[in-house]
């Protein structure tokens, strides 16, 4: 019997499914990079045919962790904003002659030109009100001072990612390094002590948001290139009660990457070699209906981008036999459909085959194309470029199940 008889849902019936379980939604910008674009939350208070406040100019792939800052301050007080890609690797010149440090983010607030990430979150405050920066005056003073030592006066940045990229065979610099990073890490954890609650300040703060893309990349990091903990390390209570207090804010879900992302980017960006396995995925974000909704509805939506990118770029196309490359194309939008018919059936889903309890056959061939364009999805998937950092986990963990089903 054929895989391709298997009864699993349209793509169509799939997406109507997936949306009714996530209000997630991209827009498309068909033929650009990305192909999609997050659709701020706070949209929806825009006046019909008025344009945004804030025009925010950041990185294509959106892995800049200086971007994430202002995204997340600007999912955080809700302010309506459009965004402008700009690709790292060939910056136009129209932006380069815009921004003196031609470096993202960049941003028009009501029409002034702002860059940097700290200067922008600042005229964030002064625009549309304090809400990130403390009301009482000597905690707003301490709040400011903290936001400078974040990238200047303490240099944590500029260790912490010198230990991270140092040649691993170079031992005793390596260690020099873990020493002087721990060392930070202990001020940023006595620092989050000065004050009751889970954050830096007695509420969350612009202070939270500066310090978070860099302790989340390192925290993804470390483990896997450097053999180091942060999380569950039981040297620091206090940044691990304020990883728990961060996950619980929807702006944070919705900007920050996920670790594999993390990882994945480290070793194609700085050639880091790895030594050791990427975290193991957060089990409750896999089983959360919202994200397994967002990641099929994402999977659904955007299933000609994602097939065509697998044809492309995951070597798939040399399975084909005698050049029939349409069964190929075939068997990749069965799979891909098989994968997002799961995440929104879950458990209830029937798999073919494999250990998972199904009872197909699948031809050798067919089940290698699906094997590919499976495993090549799985590290191919960039959150949040592609989907919020808990769907792409959910994407990630529903994979490692139906891969050993085909398999």
């Amino acid at each position: 019997m054929s895989i391709f008889s298997t009864t699993i849902s349209s793509w169509e019936e799939i997406l109507e499914t997936a949306q009714q379980n996530t209000s997630a939604r991209r827009l498309k910008r068909p033929g650009q990079a990305p192909s999609t674009a997050p659709i701020p939350s706070s949209y929806h208070k825009l006046a019909p045919n008025t344009k945004p406040p804030v025009l925010l100019y950041r990185d294509s792939n959106s892995w800049c962790p200086f971007c994430e800052r202002v995204w997340f301050a600007l999912e955080e007080k809700e302010i309506p904003f459009e965004t402008e890609f700009i690709d790292l690797s060939n910056k136009p010149k129209w932006y380069t002659d815009l921004v003196p440090t031609t470096l993202v983010p960049g941003a028009y607030v009501n029409g002034k030109l702002v860059y940097e990430s700290k200067d922008i979150l600042l005229e964030l405050e002064e625009q549309f009100g304090e809400t990130l920066l403390p009301e009482n005056l000597e905690e707003n003073a301490i709040a400011r001072q903290w936001i400078e030592d974040v990238d200047q006066a303490n240099g944590f940045r500029d260790i912490a990612y010198k230990f991270l990229r140092q040649p691993p065979e170079d031992a005793n610099e390596l260690e020099k390094l873990e020493t002087e990073f721990e060392t930070k890490l202990n001020q940023i954890e006595q620092t989050l002590g000065k004050y009751p609650g889970p954050f830096f300040l007695p509420t969350f703060s612009l202070v939270d948001i500066m310090y978070s893309p860099h302790l989340d990349r390192l925290a993804a990091n470390l483990p896997v290139y450097r053999g180091y903990h942060i999380k569950e390390n039981p040297k620091f209570p206090h940044i691990n009660t304020w990883f728990a207090a961060l996950k619980k804010r929807p702006a944070y879900n919705k900007v920050k990457s996920d670790n594999i992302t993390n990882n994945l980017l480290l070793r194609r960006r700085f050639s880091v070699e790895p030594i050791g396995n990427s975290l193991p995925l957060d089990m409750a974000d896999t089983e959360h209906i919202e994200y397994r909704a967002e990641a099929a509805e994402r999977l659904s939506d955007n299933r000609e981008i994602a097939i065509s990118d697998v044809l492309k770029n995951s070597g798939v196309l040399s399975l084909a036999v005698d050049n029939e490359v349409s069964t190929v194309k075939e068997s990749v939008d069965f799979h891909l459909r098989l994968l997002a018919d799961y995440l929104v059936k879950g458990n209830s889903q029937l798999l073919p085959g494999g250990r998972t309890g199904g009872k197909e056959s699948i031809d050798p061939i067919i089940a290698a194309i699906g094997a590919i364009t499976l495993a090549y999805l799985r590290n191919r998937i960039c959150a949040p470029r592609d989907m919020s950092a808990g769907a792409a986990t959910a994407l990630r963990g529903a994979i490692d199940k139906v891969l050993p089903s085909i398999y």
